[in-house]
């Protein structure tokens, strides 16, 4: 992985305004492993800009639990081949043209488990999109397009250790018990941080947070 930067939030924040300012509509990509604060450091960003920006994550792609049995991918649920990458690019490439009428994203619901449609707008207006996941710069078809829509890419870096910490708190956090959690986290999660490790040269931005954002 390239050397990560160690910046203060409050200048990614910055980088984030003036980006939007460039207009007239500006995708940014923030990834990085599971557990390295994506989510949050996106929500951080969003509000810095204000009603000119929508966070439109890309877990609202996850596909459909009954379809993850179907497929007998229930117990890899956040790997790569658990989502509709072909439908979260064509997001983007509506997002970035930014048409005329408001555009309509899926969330994500952990209380859940499912992701459900319609349920971010996205009004023209909107001068920056952030999305945040795991896989935003995986070089291989159809991911590899979503760099391609992306003005920039940030590669949030976070120390193992506390990532993995992180992760067996939220998988508790959603129901699963001590046992069950630490063996997500340490097999499949890893699985896909080992996967997005190896993207990062591809970001525009390789950053350490000076003080990590919480989980």
């Amino acid at each position: 992985m390239p050397t990560a930067e160690v910046l203060p939030v409050e200048q990614l924040l910055e980088r984030a305004r003036t980006l939007a300012a460039a207009g007239p509509r500006q995708l940014l990509g923030i990834t990085g492993a599971p557990g390295a604060g994506k989510s949050t450091l996106a929500a951080q960003v969003v509000a810095a800009v204000g009603p000119a920006a929508r966070l439109v994550p890309m877990d609202g792609f996850h596909f459909a639990q009954a379809e993850l049995h179907r497929l007998g991918r229930a117990m890899r649920k956040g790997a790569i081949d658990t989502f509709d990458a072909n439908g979260y690019v064509s997001l983007l490439r509506r997002l970035r043209r930014k048409e005329p009428t408001s555009v309509w994203a899926p969330e994500f619901r952990r209380d859940l488990e499912e992701p459900i449609a319609g349920a971010i707008e996205v009004p023209p207006e909107v001068r920056l999109v952030v999305t945040e996941g795991n896989y935003l710069l995986i070089p291989e078809w159809p991911w590899e397009e979503v760099r391609a829509l992306l003005h920039q890419a940030w590669f949030l870096d976070l120390d193992a250790g506390l990532r993995q910490r992180r992760l067996v708190a939220r998988h508790v956090e959603y129901g699963r018990s001590t046992e069950e959690a630490h063996a997500w986290a340490l097999g499949s999660d890893e699985v896909n941080a080992a996967l997005v490790a190896g993207t990062a040269h591809r970001a525009d931005l390789v950053v350490r947070l000076a003080e990590p954002p919480p989980g």
